[in-house]
């Protein structure tokens, strides 16, 4: 890999607008005129309108829009409008007024954090024909202490308008800084490429490894040349490349060709080169967008569907899955523990599954492993809440059909409750009920999780997701979501809050009355908001805490509150509520 020209492509800016600020007097207009017209002007006005600059100017020929600014008073509203609309900022000071330079970490830096300004900064020294060279420090010794403050800045130079040095790259540097960013990809302070950048590239390399032996051989390398910088290696080259990194690292080759470790360190080293344009260049052509992740026309498009459809798993990636599971479960126990988790997920920007709402939703087993059936269950969760994310990760570990061959949209419920028949293999049922009641043993319990003494309220929505046997023998997903008491009012204010749900638990602890009232009295607003809004969902009251001296009269009770609460909903003789009590303290 030799690296190449930087052509833009459709996944890279299409034009990039450098706002250029600074203090009166530090030379930004002049900055500006000279480039656009390569003539230091006579005459330059207070502030010039919006300049652009030759496309081409720059190998990349992507159009650039200068904006000059007022550092006036009575301008600085404007002044923030358009520093807020910036791909890429200049701040200039003028190299024979040393206070202007303070002014950078004084005033115009820390103003650039307080409005939230979070581009590429380029510091722009001009007028340094006026500098007195009695004086002279290093632009390294003099910017260094500020760079280290201040990491939003990519690049410093020093220029001078009036007799025509480093015009051009004062605005090739700010170009870049877009087009080209450095901080996506390395990370300065430990001069390591960042978590993001090292999964893409990792997962370019097992793209472009073809025959799967862990190297790229010199003709797959070739074709990886020739699909990123249209152009062949020639053999020397081939032979050069690997001697560099074989100098260095000697891991990086082996006799198959050369490394993923070789590949990364190739990449390392052309952004300490500042040959940062060859890895994106490498992104671009697979797809991938500024935030390393993969751009939307790689994606699942839109999904037109009502609110009471949901989005399903396909067979085809059901069994793509399964095939990644015995890919990665390295030693063969049925199980992915976390090393291998995480290993199956590093080609993704991160593990979608680190955090909630899916980490610790499925079942876990005595090797907290995470066995086929959770791997499935987390996967039909990820699908039914967001789909479209879904079938991005399932790109990132080895998807290769069409994305939306991966998914499907089930009938709507309406439709399966007149038929009384469901093809659908997800099913979602709501829990409610008052605080204490059991909600979260229930869950723990469906995952297998050991009954935990101590009380903690849940204060945001929970999933708990696994497989269930049917007596056909046939395998269905059921996903438990929590709902904790507080949240119900939030809930219902969304007319379509019950579309997604095929049945609603309510949850009371046997041993007090209070919890059966409140437990019924939700019940009572759940199913009315159901029948008021057409998402009527069958709903079954669970009597937790079984081992507790129960409430004496609580199956007089629910008796009692079945027909008042059938009678309220107008449900008739349909039998959608009924009165479970056999869940006991859930161990």
């Amino acid at each position: 890999m030799a690296g190449g020209g930087s052509a833009a492509n459709s996944n890279s800016p299409t034009a990039v607008r450098i706002v250029v600020a600074g203090d009166r007097g530090t030379g930004k207009s002049s900055l500006i005129v000279t480039a656009a017209a390569e003539a230091f002007p006579t005459n330059v006005p207070p502030t010039l309108p919006p300049t652009r600059l030759p496309e081409d100017m720059f190998p990349d020929r992507v159009p650039v829009m200068v904006i000059d600014t007022s550092a006036s008073m009575e301008n600085r509203g404007k002044l923030a409008d358009e520093l807020k609309g910036a791909d890429a900022v200049v701040l200039t000071y003028a190299c024979d007024k040393p206070s202007t330079l303070d002014r950078l970490s004084t005033f115009w830096l820390p103003e650039l954090r307080r409005l939230e300004v979070r581009v590429p900064v380029i510091v722009v020294g001009c007028k340094l024909d006026l500098r007195d060279e009695q004086q002279a420090v290093s632009l390294e010794q003099v910017m260094s202490p500020i760079m280290q403050q201040f990491r939003e800045i990519e690049t410093c130079i020093e220029c001078s308008a009036f007799k025509h040095i480093q015009l051009p790259e004062v605005f090739y540097y700010a170009q870049k800084a877009v087009l080209h960013p450095t901080a996506p990809l390395f990370d300065q302070e430990a001069q390591t490429l960042k978590p993001r950048c090292v999964r893409a590239l990792k997962r370019i390399f097992i793209l472009c490894d073809h025959d799967r032996d862990g190297a790229l051989s010199d003709a797959e390398l070739n074709d990886f040349q020739v699909k990123c910088f249209n152009a062949p290696l020639q053999p020397s080259e081939i032979v050069g490349v690997k001697r560099v990194v074989q100098e260095k690292l000697p891991e990086g080759v082996n006799e198959n060709g050369l490394t993923l470790t070789g590949f990364l360190f190739l990449h390392a080293l052309f952004i300490e080169k500042g040959r940062l344009e060859t890895t994106w260049t490498v992104l671009r052509k697979f797809g991938y967008n500024n935030d390393i992740r993969l751009c939307d026309d790689q994606l699942l498009p839109p999904i037109t569907r009502t609110p009471d459809q949901s989005v399903e798993l396909t067979s085809e990636a059901v069994e793509f899955l399964r095939g990644v599971f015995s890919l990665f479960d390295i030693d063969g126990d049925g199980a992915l523990n976390a090393h291998e988790l995480e290993d199956l997920f590093s080609t993704a920007p991160e593990n979608p599954w680190s955090e909630a709402p899916f980490a610790n939703a499925a079942e876990k087993n005595a090797l907290e492993g995470l066995s086929l059936d959770g791997f499935l269950s987390e996967w039909a969760l990820m699908i039914l809440l967001d789909p479209v994310h879904g079938v991005e990760n399932l790109i990132y570990i080895g998807y290769a059909d069409d994305p939306s061959s991966a998914i499907r949209v089930t009938r709507r419920r309406r439709v399966d409750r007149k038929k009384k028949h469901s093809d659908r293999n997800v099913f979602q049922c709501f829990v409610f009920g008052p605080k204490e009641a059991g909600k979260t043993s229930l869950l723990h319990s469906f995952v297998g999780r050991p009954f935990a003494e101590g009380y903690t309220p849940t204060t945001e929505e929970r999933y708990a997701v696994n497989v269930v046997d049917q007596p056909d023998g046939r395998k269905k997903t059921l996903i438990l979501r929590e709902i904790p008491e507080e949240a119900i009012e939030k809930l219902l204010v969304e007319k379509d809050a019950l579309a997604a749900c095929d049945i609603a638990v309510f949850v009371h602890d046997s041993s007090k009355e209070s919890s059966w009232i409140r437990a019924t009295e939700l019940l009572v607003e759940i199913a009315s908001h159901g029948e008021s809004t057409g998402y009527e969902v069958p709903c079954l009251i669970v009597a937790a805490k079984d081992d507790l001296d129960p409430y004496p009269t609580a199956i007089q009770d629910s008796t009692r509150c079945l027909f008042v609460c059938i009678g309220k909903s107008g449900y008739g003789n349909r039998g959608s509520y009924t009165y479970k009590r056999k869940i006991g303290r859930l161990q």
